[in-house]
């Protein structure tokens, strides 16, 4: 099969119809062999029902849905798991996505040899309290991620090698940070496609401030498990470290400007009288507590199921072994 179109969609059942049936008319017209799997995530407006009517009548068009609304990345990881095409096409169900962009992202990834190719929707219909917030996203994104070439890390719109979706896990509200999961699995070569984008048709947006807040934790979860969620106590064991001896140092010099006063004959008081003296002990405290956390979390690796499972690429004249 060429090509897997997955459609995640909550309360977007006027879009539907109007969605697949240009689909169709793209593939057909490029003679691709395809799928659209439409993925419910609990919707409330009967969309079900119009993805079932759509089936009957397209048997190129398949089905998920959830018993409740879970968000937008276990709808589409459900689709991943379940995608056969060659390339994977992923698209929002506001027809705000134009599905006349697959040919040339299909050949980006066939032709080109890009593992995921993103759309960038340079024009954008989007009311302003969207797409400042997307634009002050978009530039941390690159920075922490080293994906520099991508403007907009959040487009629905996307094409992927089937290997690349076989091989990511998406989870929580990760859905905006699938490139970054992409390279950290492996898959380095990334694009990007200017994309048309169209204002919505139907229905209202979905996007609220707490999404664009979110999406900053999440981004700093994800920097902080690719680069020390194996090795935790290089993190945890070095700030413990550094705390530590800060707070060495402040005893040593609340205790050394003591006996240099008592010597000099100046007045003094106690150490236990200084406040220095308990910012200094408190420091010690919690560089003790960070090394602690550090070490736990070396204990929670080494015992994890997956601590020695790693995406191999490609293997000549060799077999992996029955324990892996």
């Amino acid at each position: 099969m060429d090509i897997s179109v997955i459609v995640p969609l909550y309360n977007e059942a006027e879009s539907l119809p109007e969605l697949e049936a240009w689909i169709a008319r793209v593939m057909e017209a490029n003679g691709f062999s395809y799928e659209v799997i439409f993925v419910n995530d609990g919707s409330t407006d009967g969309s079900w029902n119009v993805v079932e009517s759509l089936a009957m009548k397209n048997p190129s068009v398949k089905g998920v849905s959830f018993r409740r609304n879970y968000g937008k990345s276990p709808a589409l990881n459900s689709g991943f798991a379940r995608a056969q095409g060659d390339v994977v096409i992923t698209m929002d169900a506001d027809l705000q996505d134009s599905p006349d962009e697959i040919p040339e992202l299909y050949r980006m990834i066939t032709q080109d040899g890009y593992d995921l190719v993103s759309g960038w929707k340079r024009k954008r219909y989007d009311p302003l309290s969207k797409t400042i917030p997307t634009k002050l996203f978009n530039a941390t994104a690159r920075k922490v991620s080293g994906i520099h070439n991508l403007h907009d890390f959040n487009c629905g719109l996307k094409a992927y090698r089937n290997e690349v979706v076989k091989h990511i896990e998406v989870y929580g509200d990760m859905h905006r940070y699938i490139p970054y999961l992409a390279k950290n699995a492996g898959f380095c070569k990334i694009g990007e496609k200017v994309v048309h984008h169209q204002a919505r048709k139907y229905g209202k947006t979905k996007f609220g401030l707490d999404r664009f807040v979110n999406g900053y934790l999440d981004l700093a979860t994800l920097w902080f498990t690719g680069r020390f969620g194996v090795k935790p106590m290089h993190f945890f064991g070095l700030l413990g470290s550094l705390m530590f001896m800060i707070g060495i140092i402040a005893v040593a010099v609340v205790g050394g400007m003591k006996l240099y006063n008592m010597y000099s004959g100046h007045n003094y008081t106690l150490v236990t009288d200084s406040p220095y003296f308990y910012l200094a002990l408190t420091t010690m405290l919690l560089g003790t507590q960070l090394f602690l956390a550090g070490f736990i979390g070396e204990l929670v690796v080494r015992n994890a199921p997956g601590r020695n499972h790693y995406e191999i690429d490609h293997e000549l004249r060799t077999s992996a072994p029955d324990h892996q």
